[in-house]
């Protein structure tokens, strides 16, 4: 009997004791739930602009959106008959671009959605164009359709007229180059009526180059908006050629990848017209053109020139000169240009192309800036001086490697979307187009 009641009481502790241990780790679950709720969900947000109803504004307007809390998923414009607009985000977020300029004086609705996997949030907004413009900026550029180019043809665009600093930066937002493989750039003012793009290095051999100048109805200063919007998808060459000119031995070294395929003698400017140094690009090729000095300061001629390819836009050709054979490779007797036999300038025709490395050394004479295609006279750290817009890290001169100064013909080898007539690419109507020398 003793043995049961102590047995009894046992058990009576053991059962009062195991509640008591439980509620020293944990409290019951209605409790818990109860003292903690669920986090609730972060609040979605997604702006847009331009502000609902906002009235005349230009028809290379872009859909600014701002998404808190969540990824932008859709943008839809319409114009008033529902017909929508098709266009793509900036690679930043920041903004949806419409792949056509819009239309004048015409109503705009935009629906966006941004979510986060789990929730959508959608935001509205709606805006009217402007009337067309009276004052308009002519714009170009050199890069045509279908065409192959050289390593080291640059993407320009010019202007009718002067661009002022202010409007600089809003024009080189609305210039997009995708490159196949990707080689990322920069665009440099040359002046202002002229802007251009290359990479820290020479074009790989077999690169696509896809270009697009969005630039109607681009405001661009003193009340004056862009013209046109421009395109063109070409390719780079398959091999690399570059031609070095030696004005020490008044030699030609022509350089296939790297290596050197020929080597020819030339005659450059003599002492009062001397010939350009630095490193300039193929502009035009024609295998037979007029060079007219009449009218002009200096030596008076009017000659037929066969093989010419255009270095500078102030004169300076690669051409047959059969006249100056006996001095080729001796003496400089030309207005500035290049004087080669007319062998050797057959052969420079028929393997050269359009946007082909020339540099030329030793003349005492500096190339001017902007005289032809020459940003590859400028070294990576000089040119990116030249952008409007902030330049990327991973291009700053010191991320860089190696640094490239394009001065050098040595070492050689950004992000969507010109125009074009003859296989030849003529020198713009912009542009001044002096006689040869």
């Amino acid at each position: 009997m003793r043995a049961l009641r102590r047995l009894g009481v046992a058990a009576v502790a053991a059962a009062l004791l195991v509640p008591t241990l439980a509620s020293c780790d944990s409290e019951p679950t209605g409790v818990t739930a109860a003292k903690n709720p669920p986090p609730a969900p972060p609040a979605q947000t997604l702006e847009l602009t331009p502000a609902a109803e906002t009235k005349d504004l230009p028809v290379s307007t872009e859909i600014g959106l701002t998404a808190t809390n969540a990824a932008v998923r859709s943008v839809h414009v319409a114009d008033a008959k529902g017909k929508l607009v098709a266009g793509r985000m900036r690679p930043d977020g920041t903004t949806w671009v419409p792949e056509k300029p819009l239309q004048y004086k015409t109503a705009y609705t935009v629906t966006a959605v941004a979510t986060d996997g789990r929730r959508a949030v959608t935001s509205q907004t709606s805006f009217t164009t402007m009337p067309e413009p009276q004052r308009q900026v002519g714009t170009g550029m050199y890069l045509f359709d279908d065409h192959t180019y050289g390593v080291a043809m640059p993407v320009v665009v010019e202007f009718s007229e002067q661009i002022p600093e202010s409007a600089r930066a809003a024009v080189e937002k609305r210039l997009f180059v995708e490159t196949t493989p990707p080689q990322p750039g920069v665009w440099h003012w040359m002046s202002g009526r002229q802007v251009t793009y290359r990479a820290p290095q020479y074009w790989k051999p077999g690169t696509k180059l896809t270009v697009r100048a969005a630039l109607k109805g681009v405001p661009m200063g003193e009340g004056r908006y862009g013209d046109d919007d421009r395109r063109a998808a070409a390719k780079i060459t398959d091999e690399k050629l570059e031609l070095v000119v030696r004005n020490s031995d008044k030699h030609i070294d022509v350089l296939r990848n790297g290596k050197k395929v020929k080597s020819m003698p030339v005659s450059l400017g003599k002492a009062s017209t001397p010939s350009s140094s630095g490193t300039m690009v193929i502009m035009d090729k024609q295998a037979s053109t007029i060079f007219d000095t009449t009218g002009e300061p200096g030596d008076q001629y009017r000659v037929a020139i066969q093989y010419a390819q255009r270095l500078t836009w102030g004169g300076e050709f690669i051409h047959s000169a059969p006249w100056s054979v006996g001095d080729q490779g001796r003496r400089n007797v030309s207005h500035g240009c290049l004087n080669v036999s007319p062998g050797n300038a057959v052969w420079l025709f028929e393997n050269t192309h359009v946007g082909d490395p020339v540099t030329v050394k030793g003349t005492g004479v500096k190339l001017e800036k902007g005289n032809g295609f020459t940003a590859w006279d400028l070294s990576w750290k000089e040119f990116v001086k030249g952008s409007a817009l902030p330049i990327p890290d991973e291009l700053r001169p010191e991320a860089v490697n190696p640094p490239v100064s394009s001065a050098s013909p040595s070492p050689s080898p950004s992000a969507a979307p010109g125009v074009a007539p003859s296989a030849v690419p003529a020198p713009s109507a912009m542009s001044p187009t002096p006689a040869a020398r």
